[in-house]
């Protein structure tokens, strides 16, 4: 397994729509299993891949507490098959934004079917924060950020934080 970059906003490559996969084979298997390792080390809950920079409908979200076992799900060509009209609001944040959080509400239960990491169909109902953190991700394989479910004002003051931050970095020399 390996550590994979995660992209900071703003970045054209958060914007890219994802592309289904045909199958979850060996090659992406071991995305997943980087990008498990990838997001525990963050530490995050979820991660999609276009946050690394492949256009994969891939991603891996695990919400379980400190001091629970883990509960790694490894999710491919994720569907919302039915979205409750209750809504749930959390207070997100994003690898790919890192530090910036913000409420946003979005249906409470939803059932989805994917692929797992067999390459088997699956469909389970999802409530609470998973429910919730499998939509954030879902939403990367869009080319859609947590911010753009805000108002444009928070969502540009974010951003431009995001930019400035990202413009310093690279101006510093080498080695400091």
């Amino acid at each position: 397994m390996a550590l994979l970059p995660i992209i900071t906003a703003p970045d054209p490559r958060l914007k890219v729509k994802a592309k289904p996969i045909k199958a979850v084979d060996d090659q992406i298997r071991r995305l997943m299993d980087d990008m498990l390792e990838t997001m525990y080390a963050a530490p995050g809950i979820g991660l999609a891949a276009p946050q690394l920079g492949v256009a994969k409908r891939v991603l891996v979200v695990d919400v379980a507490r400190d001091g629970e076992d883990a509960q790694p799900l490894r999710i491919a060509n994720p569907e919302i098959l039915w979205r409750s009209t209750e809504l749930a609001t959390y207070n997100e944040g994003c690898l790919s934004l890192p530090e910036h959080y913000a409420d946003v509400s979005r249906p409470a239960k939803i059932r989805l079917r994917y692929l797992d990491h067999q390459n088997e169909i699956r469909e389970v109902d999802m409530e609470g924060l998973l429910a919730t953190c499998v939509q954030h991700e879902m939403d990367h394989l869009e080319g859609v950020l947590f911010v753009d479910h805000i108002s444009s004002l928070k969502r540009n003051i974010i951003l431009r934080k995001l930019a400035k931050l990202k413009r310093q970095k690279t101006a510093e020399p080498v080695g400091a």
